[in-house]
C-alpha cells in the first residue's frame, strides 16, 4: 500500500472551560483570564489590553507542560507574537500545534468573555461573511480554476471545483485508464488542498512542492469567492503547515527519485521480493515522464506488417551500410544489419524492415557515434521486452505504429493516455496494491550513505519541515532525471560546440524535477561522469512557456502529415530530420520560432468543428485557439492573414511540397510522406526550441552499476534514466527516452533488488 506521508493532523477542537475578568487597575490597562484546551490538560492565560493594544499575555499549564522542548517554548513564544502582532492568530511552533492554538483560543476567551469586539486583535474569523454559496476564479498551469465555496455559520463547509485542466498527476488527481482516480491523486491540489482549507478553516496552506502554480492559483479562486461573502482580508488566513516528523528507517532497496525510471525499479525490485522505499523530493510523483510525449519506440513485427517499405525510405539504411566503420563494434553491428537487409530484399516483402540492430544502428549514428554502443545494444535489444512488461502491468496502447518526432524510423507507439499519465498510472496502480513499495513525497534524497569500502548504504534525507533522517539500505537506485531545468548547470556543461549562449532559452522539463540532484549526489562519493556537455534541445516547446503542451494531435506522432514554416510561410528544415538539426534551423529562422502547419487532409482533423473534440493532451480546439496555441483558416489566404505572410510565399510553399509527396526530389532531403496538403481546415502550431534532454550523467554499465573514476563499480549503487550518461550519445532520438525509463528503469530495480536479497 502507498504510504502517504502527507500526514493532516487534525487539530483538536479547543473548547473554552472558564471564561473571568478581573480589572487589575487602570493606568497599566485590563487583564482578562481564561482558559482553553491544549495538547495534554488546560492552559491557563491573562491577557493585559491597553487602548486596543495587547500589551502582556502569560500562559501556564500544569499538565500541559510534559517537558517537550516544543512545548516549552511554544508558552513562551506564542505570548510574545501575539503582543508583537496585536492578534491572537499568530503562526503556530512547530511541533506543538495543538499547545501553541490552545493559548490562542485562551486569549479568544478571556476577551470574549469580557465583551470586547476581537476583531481588532485578529478574532472572531468569519463574523462579517454571509452564509451562502459563492464563485471564485484563477488563473491555473493551463486554464482557469473555477470553483463555488459554500458558507454556513460563518464558517467554510465545503469548496467544490467546478471545472480545471490541470495536468493530471501534478495539479490533478491522477487517474487510470478508466477513469479511476488513484491514490496518487490526494496528494495533488486540486484533490488536498480543498480539504486542508475546509478542515483548518484558512486559504493559507502551504503550496504542494512541484505544483505551485495550481496551488496559488485554487487559492486565489477560494479567496475571491469568500470576499464576495464578505470577508476581510484577514478572514480564514491563519496559516497551517502540516507537521511531519520523521526518523530513520531501514528497508533492502532505496529508489531516489519518483519519475518514470524510480517508479519502473521500484515495481521491478519489489517483483524480484524486495521490500522498497521511493523518496520523491516534490508533493507528487511521475517527474518530467508525466508531461512528456508519451511515445515509445521498438520494433514490433505485427503493426510494422501494415507499414509500406517506399524507396525513398530504403535510401536510409542503404546511406548507413555504406558508411565506414568507426571501430570494430561498429563494424560488426552493421555487418548484422546488412546480413538481415539481404534477406528482407531477397524475400520480396513490401512492408517495413525494422529489427533492434537496426534500431540500434540508428540509435548509435543518429547520437553522433558517441555513445556506448554496449549500452545502445541494452537499450534497442530489450526495448520489446521492456514494452510487453509494461502492457503486462496495464499499460495501453494505440495499436498503430509511426514516428514520432526526430524518431528517425515508424516504430513509435503512442500511450492512449495524454501525455505520460499513462506510464505514471499504470506505476501507481501497481504500487498501490504492492506492500512491498512506500512512497514518501516532499522528501528529498541530500546524501549518499557509504560505509568503511566505499558501498553504498543508505540515503541521508530531508523532508519538507528541513530535518535529517536516515534510511538505511543494502542498494540505492538512483533516478532523479537530467539537468535541463538547472541553467547554471547547463551553461556549465555547454561546452561541445553545438550550441550558442543557451543562458535565455527556456526548457520544456519541470522546474523541479530536472535540476541534477542526483549526479551530484553520485559525483560526490566518487561516481565518473560521462557525455556532460552532451545537452538536447527539441523543437515542440510551446511558445507560451515552452512546455509540451497545448497541441493538435499529429504534432507529436504524425511527421508524415506535417510541414514546418517560418514566419514568413517557407519551409526551412527537413521535419523528419534529428532534433538538434532542426533546433539549429530554428534558431535561424525569423524571430527564432516557427509553425508546424497541417491540413484537413490528415485523417484526426475530420471532426475538427466537433466542439467537444480535445486535442492530444485534452484541450478543445476552441481554448487552443482563444488562447493563440493554434491558429485555424478554412483556407491558405485566410491563414496567411492571419499569419501575417506573404500569400504568395505559402502558396508556392505548399505547391512544392505536395510535388514532392508525388515523389520529386525534396531540398531538405526529407523521404517520409503520406498526406498531400491540399484542402482546409488548416492548423498551424506555433513552437520553438527549448533545452529538452541532457544526454549526460553517471556512468554506468550494462546492469545499471554505477562506476566510479578507476573504472570499477560502486557496490551498492545503480542509477537510471536521464540520471545516467553513455546512451543517447550527441543526439537522443525522439521516442528514445521512455524507452530508456523502462528498460533501464525495469533493469536497475531487479539488480538492485537481487543484489540487495543477497
Amino acid at each position: 500500500m502507498v504510504k502517504q506521508l502527507r500526514r493532516i493532523i487534525a487539530v483538536v477542537c479547543v473548547l473554552a472551560l472558564l471564561v473571568s475578568c478581573s480589572n487589575f487597575g487602570t493606568g497599566s490597562g485590563t487583564t482578562y483570564k481564561g482558559v482553553a484546551q491544549g495538547y495534554g490538560g488546560e492552559i491557563n492565560v491573562s491577557i493585559t489590553v491597553d487602548n486596543d493594544k495587547i500589551t502582556k499575555v502569560v500562559a501556564s499549564g500544569s499538565k500541559e507542560t510534559n517537558g517537550k522542548a516544543e512545548t516549552d517554548e511554544a508558552f513562551k513564544v506564542i505570548p510574545e507574537r501575539i503582543v508583537a502582532n496585536n492578534s491572537i492568530n499568530v503562526d503556530v511552533v512547530s511541533g506543538a500545534t495543538l499547545t501553541s492554538k490552545g493559548i490562542m483560543e485562551g486569549c479568544k476567551n478571556a476577551l470574549e468573555g469580557a465583551g470586547l469586539d476581537i476583531t481588532k486583535f485578529g478574532g472572531n474569523v468569519g463574523a462579517n461573511v454571509v452564509d451562502g454559496t459563492y464563485d471564485g476564479i484563477g488563473k491555473g498551469q493551463n486554464d482557469d480554476i473555477k470553483v463555488s465555496v459554500r458558507l454556513s455559520n460563518g464558517k467554510i463547509a465545503n469548496i467544490k471545483i467546478d471545472s480545471q485542466s490541470e495536468t493530471p498527476g501534478i495539479g490533478a488527481p491522477l487517474k487510470n485508464a478508466d477513469g479511476k482516480t488513484l491514490l496518487d491523486g490526494g496528494m495533488t491540489p486540486i484533490d488536498l488542498l480543498p480539504r486542508l482549507m475546509v478542515e483548518h478553516q484558512t486559504t493559507n496552506v502551504d503550496a504542494v512542492s512541484g505544483a505551485t502554480v495550481t496551488s496559488n492559483a485554487l487559492k486565489l479562486a477560494v479567496r475571491g469567492a469568500l470576499e464576495k461573502a464578505g470577508a476581510s482580508s484577514s478572514d480564514f488566513n491563519e496559516k497551517y503547515s502540516e507537521e511531519v516528523t520523521s526518523s530513520d528507517l531501514t528497508t533492502d532497496v532505496v529508489v531516489v527519485g519518483g519519475g518514470g525510471a524510480g517508479l519502473a525499479a521500484a515495481v521491478a525490485a519489489s517483483q524480484q521480493g524486495a521490500k522498497v522505499i521511493v523518496i520523491e523530493k516534490t508533493g507528487v510523483v511521475g517527474g518530467d515522464t508525466l508531461v512528456c510525449g508519451a511515445i515509445y519506440n521498438n520494433p514490433d513485427p505485427e503493426l510494422q506488417k501494415e507499414v509500406e517499405m517506399t524507396d525513398s525510405v530504403k535510401t536510409t539504411v542503404e546511406k548507413a551500410l555504406s558508411e565506414e566503420p568507426k571501430n570494430d563494434e561498429h563494424k560488426e553491428l552493421i555487418n548484422a544489419v546488412k546480413k538481415e537487409w539481404d534477406e528482407y530484399k531477397s524475400s520480396g516483402r513490401k512492408d517495413l524492415y525494422d529489427s533492434a540492430n537496426w534500431f540500434a544502428l540508428q540509435t548509435w549514428n543518429g547520437g553522433d557515434k558517441v555513445a556506448n554502443l554496449d549500452l545502445v545494444k541494452v537499450l534497442t535489444g530489450k526495448a520489446y521486452d521492456g514494452l510487453k512488461w509494461i502492457e503486462g502491468l496495464g499499460m495501453k496502447f494505440y495499436n498503430k505504429i509511426g514516428q514520432g518526432a526526430g524518431a528517425l524510423w515508424q516504430r513509435t507507439h503512442t500511450s492512449e493516455m495524454q501525455m505520460g499519465t499513462g506510464f505514471i498510472s499504470t506505476y501507481v496502480e501497481n504500487i498501490s496494491k504492492d506492500n512491498n513499495i512506500t512512497i514518501m513525497v516532499e522528501t528529498t534524497g541530500e546524501k549518499l550513505i557509504t560505509d568503511d569500502d566505499n558501498a553504498v548504504v543508505g540515503v541521508l534525507c530531508k523532508n519538507k519541515n528541513g530535518d535529517n533522517f536516515t534510511i538505511n539500505a543494502k542498494s540505492v537506485v538512483l533516478a532523479t532525471g537530467g539537468f535541463a531545468a538547472n541553467g547554471k548547470m547547463v551553461q556549465q556543461y555547454n561546452t561541445s560546440g553545438k550550441w550558442s549562449d543557451l543562458s535565455k532559452v527556456r526548457t520544456t522539463n519541470r522546474f523541479h524535477c530536472s535540476q541534477g540532484d542526483g549526479i551530484s549526489m553520485a559525483s560526490e562519493i566518487g561516481a565518473s561522469l560521462t557525455d556532460m556537455d552532451q545537452l538536447q534541445l527539441l523543437y515542440l516547446g510551446n511558445t507560451h512557456d515552452g512546455q509540451l503542451t497545448k497541441y493538435p494531435p499529429r504534432d507529436v506522432n504524425g511527421t508524415d502529415q506535417i510541414i514546418f514554416i517560418n514566419t514568413e510561410g517557407e519551409r526551412f528544415t527537413n521535419e523528419g530530420g534529428r532534433r538538434d538539426d532542426i533546433c539549429l534551423a530554428v534558431f535561424n529562422q525569423p524571430n527564432q520560432y516557427f509553425y508546424m502547419l497541417e491540413s484537413g487532409d490528415g485523417d484526426l482533423y475530420k471532426d475538427i468543428n466537433d466542439p467537444t473534440w480535445r486535442s492530444a493532451d485534452g484541450f478543445t480546439f476552441e481554448y487552443l485557439k482563444n488562447n493563440e496555441y493554434i491558429y485555424v483558416a478554412d483556407t491558405l489566404e485566410e491563414l496567411a492573414d492571419k499569419l501575417g505572410m506573404d500569400i504568395d510565399k505559402l502558396n508556392n510553399t505548399i505547391e512544392k511540397f505536395n510535388a514532392c509527396v508525388d515523389g520529386e526530389a525534396d531540398e531538405f532531403g526529407r523521404t517520409l510522406y503520406s498526406t498531400k496538403l491540399t484542402k482546409g481546415p488548416y492548423v498551424a502550431t506555433p513552437r520553438e526550441a527549448c533545452v529538452h534532454h541532457t544526454m549526460g550523467g553517471v556512468t554506468i554499465d550494462t546492469s545499471n552499476r554505477v562506476i566510479d573514476l578507476d573504472g570499477n563499480p560502486i557496490a551498492g549503487l545503480y542509477a537510471a534514466g536521464e540520471t545516467t550518461g553513455g546512451i543517447h550519445g550527441g543526439n537522443r532520438l525522439g521516442g528514445n527516452a521512455v524507452v530508456d525509463t523502462v528498460v533501464f528503469g525495469k533493469q536497475a530495480g531487479e539488480e538492485a533488488g537481487r543484489y540487495a536479497l543477497n
